[in-house]
């Protein structure tokens, strides 16, 4: 087995045993990670090069995958106000980057990296409770979404 191979058979361990909580934390750290990728894309005045499009809009997708992932993680019954104020900030970030396929802007992208790393935070803090339990199986069922940068 090479040295790629047991990379991945070790990340996938990895998530398949995290609790519902670090499940979280590893998909905000891969948004912010694609966001950083897309930012650094672009030079002082926005401007994208030609052979830079198709990663950029590479990142901002994966972005705004894991966005969606987190949406329908949400349990809007038991979650109360806070699932209600995550949905919202959820669908603004999918439509704010959705703006910045098209218009390119590190400023809205700057912004969204600064909310979802105090989301990150958030979320260390709260996955690192005792109280988290392993991850469900309905929850297991995400890892196929490919994270990584």
């Amino acid at each position: 087995m090479g040295f790629n191979q047991a990379y991945n058979a070790y990340q996938k361990t990895s998530v398949t045993t995290a609790s519902q909580g670090r499940l979280v934390v590893l998909l905000y750290e891969a948004a912010v990670k694609n966001l950083k990728l897309a930012i650094g894309l672009l030079d002082s005045d926005d401007k994208l090069k030609p052979g830079n499009i198709e990663n950029f809009n590479k990142y901002l997708q994966k972005t705004q995958s894991i966005i969606n992932e987190l949406q329908v993680s949400l349990d809007m019954e038991q979650g109360g106000e806070i699932a209600k104020n995550l949905m919202s900030l959820y669908l603004y970030f999918n439509s704010e980057l959705t703006s910045v396929s098209f218009n390119h802007s590190s400023k809205k992208i700057q912004f969204i990296m600064d909310m979802m790393n105090e989301l990150l935070s958030a979320w260390k803090t709260a996955s690192e409770s005792t109280s988290n339990a392993p991850a469900s199986r309905s929850m297991q069922s995400y890892t196929s979404l490919n994270i990584q940068g």
